[in-house]
């Protein structure tokens, strides 16, 4: 049995009550939504965990946004997720998620209320947030560390960059994702903002094709090569946001897994949302960031802290 970390237990519900007098000074609306969906998820390589012929939710993304195109303009949330299939220092099964979503914003007004939520976190515990955020594009981030210019890149070529083993049957997103884990990833020290992600990886947002090649809307927010925050432009198109849960059924299926339901409601709402950014943060990694732990473990209760 694992024992109370108290002070660990004690710096999360600090930053939590800070977390939430910044949304509450900004305008935002908590909102409580389910934890049981229908669908937990659209892109295939996240693993829900069934209950009772439904699943728990991996995000509150889908309700949220049901929530925001029946007329309330920001609107937040902070409750449990899960995930299936993952694990280590920064990961659980079970994790604390923050989501909000702002209508009418920009994924820069995004990486503003990112950079004072961090540093609000930090001072509410006492401690010195980052002073100053880089901002990369993944195409420069992934050039500069690896001289690999992603735009046309084969998958040899990304293998070759992440000092991997040919394997011409592996597909070029997963190329991509190895590359990021081993070579990029640990090199990112600071604050860092990193967008322009590869249209390829855009799940629920929007794609822009007016620069030299197609790239999702989206921004990742990193401190110290830990993923703190994933934000979209997000996607108002109800045809094309069907024809993505499709898609990623078909690619669940390649791999052997049960395609997530489609999620009508969502499909539904998504033709009447605004032009609107949201974004999640890991309140655990969060915590753990700003008071320089290894991981997300202090500032939880694990299963087996407490006697049967």
């Amino acid at each position: 049995m694992k024992g109370i970390d108290a002070a660990g237990l004690r710096a999360t519900a600090t930053v939590l009550r800070a977390l939430r007098r910044w949304f509450d000074a900004h305008g935002y609306l908590e909102v409580p939504t389910p934890v049981r969906v229908p669908s937990p998820a659209l892109e295939e390589h996240l693993f829900a965990l069934e209950a009772q012929g439904a699943f728990l939710r991996t995000s509150p993304e889908f309700a949220l946004k049901r929530v925001l195109a029946s007329g309330l303009p920001r609107i937040y949330e902070i409750g449990p997720c899960f995930r299936g299939r993952e694990g280590g220092p920064w990961h659980g099964t079970e994790f604390t998620m923050l989501e909000w979503y702002r209508a009418g914003a920009e994924l820069p007004d995004l990486m503003h209320d990112v950079t004072s939520l961090v540093a609000t976190a930090a001072a509410a515990v006492g401690r010195d947030g980052p002073s100053d955020w880089e901002r990369w594009t993944v195409r420069d981030l992934v050039a500069d560390r690896t001289g690999l210019d992603l735009m046309g890149s084969t998958t040899e070529a990304i293998q070759g960059a992440a000092r991997a083993p040919a394997d011409p049957s592996e597909p070029w997103d997963e190329a991509f994702f190895r590359l990021w884990i081993d070579r990029i990833e640990p090199t990112l020290e600071g604050a860092v903002f990193v967008e322009d992600w590869p249209a390829s990886q855009a799940a629920l947002a929007r794609i822009r094709t007016d620069g030299p090649w197609p790239v999702a809307c989206r921004f990742e927010a990193y401190v110290n090569g830990v993923e703190l925050a994933n934000a979209f432009l997000e996607l108002t198109d109800a045809a094309e946001l069907t024809r993505r849960f499709t898609a990623s059924g078909a690619a669940r299926r390649g791999a052997g897994e049960a395609p997530h339901p489609v999620d009508l409601q969502l499909v539904t709402a998504s033709g009447r949302m605004p032009r609107t950014c949201g974004i999640a943060l890991g309140v655990d990694r969060l915590v753990a960031a700003v008071m320089g732990w290894p991981g997300i473990g202090r500032g939880r209760v694990a299963v087996d802290a407490l006697p049967a």
